[in-house]
């Protein structure tokens, strides 16, 4: 069983009478990757400060390696945090910058500059050292803030919306940096976040978030195919998850959504199997997770097209269902136009179900509970 590096027991934190974070608890694996992701103003800095010792909780607890750090001074907790605007000391060469925390700590020289060359040569910045930061791009410049704090073999590295500063293509970069980094380093981190391609990308767990309270936390493949709530699966892909409202129906012992004029069969097997035939319901399936059905196909379901969107090799179509729209993405070159219909069926175990009133999933559809 893996070692908990670190753990955070109902988190609490108030300002005034703003509760910023409320009631959060989660174990992090050590060498575990765990992203913080949610939308501005979540909470999710604000667990980072209150990790590193930047902020005291209203109440809860935060252990690491189980013991509880709640009086330790920031400088004694060993976390290491970088800032997503780099954080570097302009007046500095690179090799100084890289330094500045050994020598706060009155490391020996000579040991000081054998764990600077280490660093500098782990990420790529060994040409770099004689060198100031306004010398430097963007992504050299985020790696000397990472060099900065990795050089202090801190337990635990907090990166606070690294890569939003860059641009797209620098991005992708700095994501494969940080994977190898990981993978090399066995480094236990906290990567919060607002973007969802760098949470699924680069995380082994994602916490989501939502004013203050934890939504779902769990593996990345598991938060984006089997969303806990409707924020979760709403947050998380691009087109998001679809959503159709209607009343669950049953005819000659099939299970269906129904809005409107419009009704799609439900896999069999469980969806919607403990839901009272005439109950409100959501069924929650992404646009990736509806194709294009054969006449034969049991599940095949027929609405009419709104819109027609191609985007290189796949093409969005958007369609009327009931009171609801649909998106699914199909191949390029597929027959849809606007005005006409398209014929569907949605992976039986990729559909959820979700209450009416609570937007919670319901714990018989298809997929992990």
């Amino acid at each position: 069983m893996a070692k908990i590096k670190l753990e955070l027991v109902n988190l609490r934190k108030e300002f005034g009478e703003l509760i910023a974070v409320n009631d959060f608890s989660i174990a992090i694996e050590e060498s575990e990757t765990m992203a913080l992701l949610g939308p501005s103003g979540c909470g999710k800095t604000t667990i980072l400060n209150m990790i590193v010792g930047l902020e005291t909780p209203t109440s809860g607890d935060i252990l690491i390696d189980g013991q509880s750090v709640l009086k330790v001074p920031p400088g004694n907790r060993n976390v290491g945090l970088v800032f997503q605007d780099y954080a570097v000391f302009t007046h500095m060469t690179v090799r100084r910058n890289l330094a500045y925390g050994l020598k706060i700590r009155k490391m020996p020289q000579s040991e000081i500059d054998r764990e600077v060359a280490k660093v500098a040569e782990f990420l790529s910045l060994s040409h770099q050292l004689e060198r100031k930061p306004s010398e430097l791009g963007a992504s050299e410049l985020q790696r000397v803030a990472i060099g900065r704090t990795l050089v202090t073999s801190p337990e635990i590295l907090l990166l606070d919306e690294p890569l939003s500063n860059l641009e797209a293509s620098m991005r992708n970069q700095m994501r494969r940096e940080l994977r190898r980094i990981q993978g090399d380093t066995g480094q236990t981190i906290i990567y919060v976040t607002h973007d969802q391609i760098e949470a699924l990308s680069l995380a082994h767990r994602i916490a989501v978030m939502d004013s203050g309270y934890l939504q779902q936390y769990d593996t990345a493949h598991n938060v984006y195919e089997y969303p806990a709530n409707r924020f979760v699966g709403s947050f998380l892909g691009n087109p998001p998850m679809n959503f159709l409202e209607g009343k669950l129906e049953e005819e000659s012992g099939q299970r269906m959504v129904t809005s409107g004029d419009s009704s799609m069969p439900l896999p069999a097997g469980g969806a919607g199997t403990s839901v009272s035939v005439g109950s409100d319901i959501i069924v929650g399936v992404r646009p990736e997770s509806l194709s294009v059905a054969a006449a034969d196909d049991p599940g095949r379901f027929t609405i009419p097209i709104l819109a027609v969107e191609p985007q290189g090799p796949e093409t969005v179509v958007t369609a009327s269902f009931g009171d609801s729209s649909l998106k699914v993405i199909v191949p390029t070159g597929t027959e849809a136009e606007v005005g006409g219909s398209i014929s569907l069926a949605p992976q039986s175990d990729l559909v959820a179900l979700f209450d009416a009133e609570t937007g919670v999933r319901l714990l018989d559809s298809g997929g992990a509970a």
